[in-house]
């Protein structure tokens, strides 16, 4: 029941992917696009992990009703997703000085 709450987000995690893979258009060398991956997979990853565990800690609280269960797992998965991307932009400016100069 917890995977419904990824399933309302996805769309929303999607656009936020897409523009996160599109800007800045350049530079766009194999290692930027490498990282871009790898961020957003973690991202995914960390998101369906704070979804789960959103999820069990709705269910652990008896007094809280079913729809708090799936709140919560929407509220972790989305915060999971957006810090992955916050701590990653600022990296990928730093990185991005590297890309532009091209291979040493």
């Amino acid at each position: 029941m917890a995977w419904l709450s990824l399933l309302l987000f996805l769309p929303w995690f999607a656009l936020l992917g897409a523009l996160y893979w599109v800007y800045p258009r350049t530079p766009r060398p194999l290692a930027r696009r490498a990282f871009d991956t790898a961020v957003l997979m973690l991202a995914l990853v960390l998101s369906i992990a704070g979804m789960l565990w959103g999820y069990s800690e709705g269910v652990a609280d008896a007094r809280s009703g079913p729809i708090w269960r799936q709140v919560l797992a929407v509220l972790y998965a989305y915060g999971a997703f957006l810090a992955v991307l916050a701590l990653a932009i600022p990296l990928r400016m730093r990185l991005m000085a590297a890309w532009r100069q091209g291979p040493l």
